[in-house]
């Protein structure tokens, strides 16, 4: 009974600060918009009486920072689900989408067009070379477990971590070799940033986040079944390779979508699980809810922190989620070890 209350209580508070967050990072930014004036902006965008605002604040709250709000949630809640079911399936609690090259396959093509190719596809250039980078590195890794005897998943970890430092390497070259004006582009994406955010590639982030969200949700007693076990998961009728190779699909697919429009953003995949599964155990119906609630917080004030540390300069929202995922880890083998 205390166990539901307090997972009752976490998420009501997750999703109190969600709004919470959401209404000072539409108010916050370059100019200063008060929290007044948001909500009427706000409610006057969706039909609402309220009191009347300037355009140009109307424009700034509806069509550039409420989009970049929805960006923070969709992309943190799907990057927190993302972080559990890799962990799940590969019994492996520092699994995340960097362990497994997912983030720096999209990185990759994303670089490669910054640098050497150019937006020949116009603004949907970038998003669909990090798609395509993402997907490409997914498809390498089963590849390479398809080619060793057995599809465990100490495999798969060590193929993810072969192929994640061959897209580095590749980054890394195509940084060099390619325009060094662009120098500056790549840093900040590599890092992430909320910056692309519009309304016309919302659609993306939400399409990312709802896909591994719902496939969590779809499955949520195959991967209970995981905790038991890959044998007995086998006995209660769980294809386990087969299935393991799905999820890690789902992940490189809503991964390869959520950097194609933010970036690479770390820690958040490793750090949300843990955090969630204090409050909702280790049952994934409540995780999955958790994960994606505590990962849209993380976002959504890590990018505040962004753009209010540094004024006028925006800081990578990677700078800060990989500042407080270091501290967490180190905090929690302070903890462990006492």
């Amino acid at each position: 009974m205390n166990v539901t209350r307090s997972y009752g209580a976490a998420i009501g508070i997750g999703a109190a600060l969600i709004v919470l967050l959401a209404l000072l990072s539409i108010a916050y930014g370059s100019t200063v918009i008060p929290l007044g004036d948001v909500i009427a902006a706000l409610a006057r965008a969706v039909g609402l009486d309220a009191a009347a605002v300037s355009v140009p604040v109307e424009k700034i709250v509806v069509d550039l920072r409420l989009p970049r709000a929805i960006l923070a949630i969709c992309v943190g809640a799907g990057l927190g689900v993302v972080g559990a079911l890799l962990q799940t399936v590969t019994r492996n609690d520092l699994a995340d989408p960097f362990l497994f090259g997912l983030s720096s396959g999209a990185a990759a093509g994303a670089v490669s067009v910054i640098t050497v190719f150019g937006d020949r596809l116009g603004i949907w250039t970038l998003p669909l070379a990090a798609f395509a980078g993402g997907i490409l590195t997914a498809i390498v890794v089963l590849l390479l477990v398809a080619r060793i005897r057995g599809q465990g998943p100490e495999r798969l970890i060590l193929a993810g971590l072969a192929v994640s430092f061959l897209f580095t390497a590749l980054t890394n070259y195509l940084v060099f070799a390619g325009d060094q004006r662009a120098a500056h582009s790549v840093l900040f994406w590599t890092m992430g940033g909320l910056g692309l955010a519009r309304w016309s590639n919302i659609g993306l982030a939400l399409l990312g986040a709802t896909v591994i969200l719902a496939f969590a949700l779809r499955y949520h007693r195959w991967l209970d079944a995981f905790l038991a076990g890959e044998n007995t998961a086998e006995s209660l009728g769980v294809p386990v390779a087969r299935f393991r190779t799905f999820t890690f699909l789902a992940a490189a697919f809503s991964t390869a979508i959520l950097v194609s429009v933010a970036g690479v953003i770390g820690f958040v995949g490793l750090m949300i699980p843990h955090l969630a599964r204090r409050f909702a155990g280790q049952l994934h119906l409540r995780l999955v809810i958790a994960c994606a609630v505590f990962g849209a917080v993380l976002l959504l004030a890590s990018d505040l922190l962004a753009r209010t540390l540094l004024p006028p300069q925006e800081l990578p929202i990677g700078i800060i989620t990989s500042s407080v995922g270091a501290l967490f880890v180190v905090a929690t083998l302070l903890r462990n070890r006492l």
